[in-house]
């Protein structure tokens, strides 16, 4: 039986695919968000255990590796094109997801300390590491309901042929993959 604190799964979607391939890595940032609150109720409970170290490293690597190319993909791809079609609408979703990008930064900075400790299954200030995943879990509800219900429909109408096999050449590379 897996573990309370485990993590397992990708995207459904392939390169072929960028924009519903964006899509489908939500899912994998909302099981990621699930670990990490998991895991801060896990080390104040049980303290900073194997199984801790482990959720820790996972959400670290999501958020650390995945979901920083994720954001470069939106800012390469989707950002532009949302600014550039003059709707107010989706220049106003552009704009909201490139000021949610730079707080995640922020806050991520401050995250990541915090579990990194309990990734050595050392004891952070737990209650500081609570509210900044508090912090990071809350701009994301918004921010990825903005990016499912606004932005990617409208960047995927938006986006020519062309710059969809440009996009998954793009996404692929930056990850040393070979589209199909």
């Amino acid at each position: 039986m897996a573990s309370p604190l485990t993590l397992h799964a990708a995207p459904a979607a392939g390169f072929d695919q960028p924009f519903e391939l964006l899509a489908a890595c939500h899912d994998r940032v909302r099981r990621s968000l699930e670990l990490l609150q998991r895991l801060i109720a896990h080390a104040e409970q049980q303290g900073p255990d194997a199984q801790a170290a482990d959720a820790a490293l996972d959400v670290l690597r999501y958020f650390g590796i995945a979901a920083p190319l994720h954001h470069e993909d939106e800012e390469r791809h989707v950002l532009p094109l949302l600014l550039a079609s003059e709707q107010a609408v989706w220049v106003e979703a552009a704009e909201q997801m490139a000021a949610d990008h730079r707080t995640f930064r922020a806050l991520w900075a401050d995250l990541a300390p915090g579990l990194q400790v309990l990734a050595e299954q050392g004891l952070p200030q737990l209650p500081v590491l609570r509210r900044l995943a508090e912090s990071f879990v809350a701009l994301h509800a918004s921010h990825l309901a903005l990016e499912d219900k606004v932005a990617f429909p409208a960047a995927a109408q938006l986006a020519s042929e062309a710059e969809r096999r440009a996009m998954t050449a793009d996404m692929a590379a930056r990850r040393g993959v070979t589209p199909r």
